[in-house]
């Protein structure tokens, strides 16, 4: 289980130098960090903490039409690491419905590394520092149980995110985003046979007012990010006890466009597809590790590359 939005990108905006782009303006959200048995904590009500890493590597930056964003002699080349320590605590007390309430804190440190091939005015990033802070309620419903185990369970989370992080505007990559989001989810995981599973997590996010635009904004007193919503999708077996094998994936879509000072700017709007193999170790009923990798299709106006999460969970 794991409350949180945490992808990869903050900020990644086009320069006028490659044309009027507006675009990349999307906080971080949680793009492939959960996966499998997301409907529910691994060993009932209690304190949780995981710790996650993260590995990104893109080599295309894309525009709004999927296509290569910057000059082909570019060379861009981006590698991106992302340390996330998440506490967790699962009550026992039933307040809603019969779900238990709960509280999630996540803390992101960001670490971006951005080269090029020439010395062209490109985006640049703003090195590592600590990300923004994700926090919030959740309600955990139990699981729905059948004649051979547990069926179906789920839970939603009101998730905020802070601007706590690093931030420069005059760069483009940021740990921080610079204004708070909204990103409450809904998250599921059905049985489909004792062994075999699928689980979703599907959020829906909302941006506030970023005071201090990006320098590609030029005399603006403020940007807005559109709103999004993005979903992780995983399915495993459970092909030796406690050892799972499956495939999972993620998808964000923004439906609405970037705004500078209220207004609307068009070909603003993120997609990305990611999808690979994970696995998931169950080492006791209280440690559990899971590994995934993504591989990324169909972006528009954000980076396209791989993805590989190493997460690890502990119940006190």
């Amino acid at each position: 289980m794991a409350g949180f939005r945490r992808g990869l990108m903050y900020v990644l905006t086009a320069l006028c130098v490659v044309g009027p782009v507006h675009a990349y303006d999307l906080p971080a959200v949680n793009l492939g960090f959960t996966s499998f048995l997301d409907g529910g904590p691994p060993a009932g009500p209690g304190l949780y903490v995981s710790q996650y890493l993260q590995y990104y590597h893109s080599s295309q930056l894309t525009d709004q039409k999927g296509n290569g964003l910057l000059p082909g002699n570019a060379n861009e080349d981006l590698d991106v690491w992302v340390s996330l320590t998440q506490v967790i605590y699962q009550s026992d007390q039933p307040v809603l419905f019969g779900g238990k309430w709960g509280m999630n804190l996540i803390v992101p440190l960001v670490s971006f590394d951005l080269d090029y091939g020439n010395n062209g005015p490109y985006p640049e990033d703003n090195g590592s520092g600590l990300g923004d802070l994700t926090v919030g309620p959740f309600l955990q419903w139990g699981p729905v149980m059948g004649a051979n185990g547990p069926i179906f369970m789920h839970r939603i989370e009101l998730q905020f995110l802070l601007p706590t992080g690093k931030y420069d505007s005059n760069k483009e990559l940021n740990p921080g985003s610079n204004f708070f989001s909204f990103n409450p989810y809904w998250a599921a995981t059905l049985f489909l046979t004792p062994h075999w599973t699928a689980s979703t997590r599907i959020h829906y996010l909302y941006n506030f007012k970023n005071n201090d635009p990006n320098r590609a904004y030029a005399g603006a007193n403020d940007t807005q990010a559109g709103q999004a919503v993005h979903a992780n999708f995983a399915t495993s077996y459970e092909v030796l006890p406690g050892f799972r094998l499956g495939i999972n994936g993620y998808y964000l879509k923004q439906f609405t466009d970037l705004e500078v000072d209220g207004n609307s700017i068009p070909d603003t709007r993120e997609q990305v597809l990611g999808i690979g193999p994970g696995l998931l170790w169950s080492i006791t009923k209280d440690a559990h590790l899971f590994l995934n990798m993504y591989i990324e299709a169909y972006a528009e106006n954000r980076p396209e590359g791989e993805r590989y999460n190493l997460r690890f969970v502990y119940h006190f």
